[in-house]
């Protein structure tokens, strides 16, 4: 059995995901803002010289950017939560098989692109700050910084193992067994994933051809789990990308505007189009040729744009 068809092993009738799409989306999106919105309240209501913030920035700036992050990714957790909930009790699915087509979920493969993207991604940003300092500037404060270190190393994993359940595992495997084939539901999440980004400042600044990027991205993480049978790849690959980036850069025209190590001065709308474009198709494509030699993956066709069958009933049980 491969990835999508793990869903089988649970109950897959179209109304449960329905159902469990909307508990997931209230859990995140309304119960899992609470908590911001009433420190912003309490905020504003102190202190009549504050006005409350309409985005992210004035957020940031209104509770601290520490504070603000922690209460941002709290919204995630809540999230993820939605995720296990709805997969247990409306799907009787177990949390191995909405995570990997394996016996038992392989953390090997999770530390091993966690380390290596960790590496790249370093990096490249260490490279770009050798070659053009003017357009950084230090921005170490060490007790913020430590501070910052244990929110993104407790809640960052679990910010984006909530949006690698909820697109590459949950609505993945949903979608397979609703439409019956992996290309649609590769193509769905994708662009779902990058539509989920669209009222981030970076799109505001960079213009919607950043939208290339993040659907790019979605697109590179459905393809190495539905080739790898298993989410842990995603996971790690995500996990690192949003923890060292939280770690290493900040600016203020990002999502994560953090007390970092650096801080990005450099004028946005100067990006060019390789900057945006060259991890999309040559960096991306690189990392698919490592962890394709690495985990012997064939039948790139079958794999990706193949038929979903159910299984033989003998092959599956539904859990109690």
């Amino acid at each position: 059995m491969d990835y999508i068809q793990q869903a089988y092993k649970g109950l897959h009738d179209l109304w449960r995901y329905i159902l469990g799409v909307v508990i997931i989306f209230f859990a995140w999106q309304l119960i899992g803002m609470i908590p911001l919105v009433i420190t912003l309240a309490i905020k504003v209501l102190g202190d009549s010289a504050v006005n409350m913030p309409t985005d992210i920035t004035q957020m940031s700036n209104v509770l601290g950017s520490n504070l603000f992050l922690f209460l941002m990714l709290l919204s995630f957790v809540f999230g993820l939560l939605g995720v296990f909930i709805s997969s247990k009790v409306l799907h009787k699915q177990s949390l191995t098989s909405l995570t990997t087509a394996r016996n038992k979920i392989d953390w090997k493969r999770f530390w091993f692109i966690f380390i290596l993207w960790g590496m790249v991604s370093s990096s490249m940003v260490l490279l770009d700050y050798y070659m053009s300092p003017e357009d950084y500037q230090i921005n170490f404060n060490l007790q913020p910084f430590l501070i910052l270190a244990a929110i993104t190393i407790l809640m960052i994993p679990l910010q984006t193992s909530f949006e690698e359940y909820f697109f590459r595992g949950y609505l993945m495997q949903g979608l397979g067994v609703i439409f019956k084939n992996k290309w649609l539901p590769l193509l769905i999440t994708s662009v779902g994933f990058g539509l989920m980004h669209i009222a981030n400042p970076e799109v505001d600044k960079l213009g919607y051809v950043i939208m290339v990027y993040y659907i790019g991205t979605g697109l590179f993480l459905g393809v190495i789990t539905l080739m790898d049978d298993g989410l842990e790849l995603a996971l790690g690959f995500h996990a690192a990308n949003n923890l060292f980036t939280a770690l290493l850069v900040t600016a203020d025209w990002t999502a994560f505007q953090t007390h970092s190590i650096l801080k990005d001065l450099s004028d946005p709308s100067e990006m060019g189009l390789a900057e945006i474009f060259v991890p999309v198709f040559i960096v991306f494509p690189i990392l698919l040729f490592i962890l394709a030699k690495k985990y012997n993956w064939s039948n790139w066709k079958d794999k990706l744009l193949g038929e979903v069958v159910a299984p033989p009933k003998e092959d599956y049980k539904i859990l109690d």
